[in-house]
């Protein structure tokens, strides 16, 4: 049942990141060629190196990125313990949220795992691009209710799923999670202790 349930979560994670994809081709295929070209002059690509900062804690989040390749890592301090809250795997979109969306310093860092390809948006462009073409509103709709999904999904995830089926979801997103991820983060994703991870893994 254990499994079952993880299945079910992995399938349906997969079912709403291909409608995504597929709703932003929609929308964009739709955009004259002029647009086209104004919203690709938002974009560049980005190369980050493992243990590169993309976002660091006090910075404001001026660009929103597009994972190609790697493994990006969100985390915070609390009590000066560091407190993973998110990971990022291809396709995933990673930001900082509330500094992205009120252009504030934030209290989170972003950093590459791995080397890193990223597809990296610039606010403020995009925001002057939305003045200027109306349908962009659209797309800027479409990825906030993408993003919004994701934290309830991890929402329910918590709510729903034991810690070790959460390690064996998050498991299940890269097979090479183990070597390119440490434990420590992991279990303060997992808001479990490292002895219990360990136990967890044991059994698996």
């Amino acid at each position: 049942m254990k499994k079952f349930i993880v299945i079910v979560y992995f399938y349906r994670k997969l079912e709403v990141m291909s409608n995504f994809k597929e709703k932003v081709q929609s929308i964009i295929s739709q955009f004259n060629d002029d647009l086209k070209v104004e919203l690709s002059s938002c974009l560049r690509k980005k190369e980050f190196k493992k243990g590169e900062k993309l976002l660091e804690i006090g910075q404001v989040c001026k660009e929103s990125y597009h994972v190609e390749t790697g493994i990006l890592r969100k985390f915070y301090y609390n009590n000066e313990k560091e407190i993973t809250s998110e990971f990022y795997f291809e396709q995933d979109v990673a930001l900082s949220l509330e500094s992205y969306t009120n252009q504030t310093a934030s209290i989170e860092s972003i950093e590459a795992l791995t080397d890193t390809v990223v597809i990296a948006t610039d606010f403020y462009h995009f925001q002057k691009l939305k003045s200027n073409y109306p349908e962009l509103l659209e797309l800027d709709i479409l990825f906030s209710e993408h993003y919004r999904l994701r934290l309830e999904e991890k929402m329910m995830d918590l709510q729903v799923l034991n810690a070790s089926q959460r390690y064996e979801k998050l498991l299940a997103k890269s097979p090479e999670i183990i070597q390119n991820i440490k434990l420590t983060h992991i279990a303060t994703f997992l808001n479990i202790s490292l002895e219990t991870l360990s136990r967890i893994r044991a059994k698996i």
